[in-house]
């Protein structure tokens, strides 16, 4: 059985851990979608997998627009999971964006998209 829950363990919510990936972290993009992905390396303690979402006011000026966005991201992060563990490790801190002004229609436009980030990692 997978696990399918997105527990607050898994939430990416220190300001100091957001800076520290920010700063060493390294981006990926990917129709829409970008990643900022750091792991775990010496330098940088990162225990387990954490993960957050944003959206720029600067495209959607409505908050129920940015929520909207923001829940088809992280039920898509939620869902294929054990995909973002392949590919980017289980030691793995991550923020993700969206970097287009357009609405996404569906939630099944965003989860592909979602995917093909994560396969476009696991290649290299």
């Amino acid at each position: 059985m997978t696990n399918f829950r997105y527990p607050r363990a898994e939430k990416l919510k220190k300001n100091t851990e957001i800076s520290l990936l920010f700063e060493k972290g390294k981006w990926r993009t990917n129709g829409s979608l970008r990643i900022i992905v750091l792991k775990n390396k010496p330098a940088t303690p990162v225990e387990s997998t954490k993960f957050a979402v944003s959206v720029s006011k600067k495209y959607f000026k409505k908050a129920v627009h940015r929520n909207r966005v923001k829940r088809l991201l992280r039920e898509s992060y939620r869902l294929n999971k054990d995909l973002f563990k392949e590919a980017f490790g289980d030691q793995t801190m991550a923020m993700l964006f969206w970097a287009s002004p357009e609405m996404p229609g569906k939630f099944q436009e965003v989860e592909a998209q979602f995917i093909k980030l994560c396969q476009a990692q696991k290649k290299p």
